[in-house]
């Protein structure tokens, strides 16, 4: 025969929620709002200390950027949305090491390219 629980009167003091004494998360810090980066020259300006920019074509950048504390180089395509530019999914940052060495075979690959 299956045992039958008995009801049990909630009290005011109880709740699903979980302990009361629980810590919230910390909040999370609010992001710096940057400027957004107006359109600039290939060759490479920065405009208020911002990011260098060189355009490929169209809204294909290169940028040089830092991201926790080390400079990348950040090849992307960006999209515009209420006036302003913001990267978007397609594209890679590298650091500085992986942006040397594609620049040692930088020769050969356009060699391959070209064939």
């Amino acid at each position: 025969m299956p045992k039958t629980k008995k009801k049990q009167k909630a009290s005011s003091s109880e709740s699903d929620s979980g302990p009361e004494d629980r810590n919230p998360p910390p909040s999370k810090k609010a992001k710096e709002s940057a400027a957004p980066a107006e359109s600039k020259s290939a060759s490479g300006d920065s405009a208020g200390g911002g990011a260098t920019t060189w355009t490929l074509e169209g809204l294909r950048q290169v940028r040089i950027n830092e991201f926790r504390g080390r400079k990348m180089v950040d090849i992307r395509e960006y999209y515009e949305k209420g006036g302003e530019t913001l990267p978007g999914k397609k594209g890679i940052s590298l650091s500085i090491k992986q942006w040397k060495k594609l620049l040692e075979v930088a020769e050969e690959v356009t060699r391959a390219v070209e064939n």
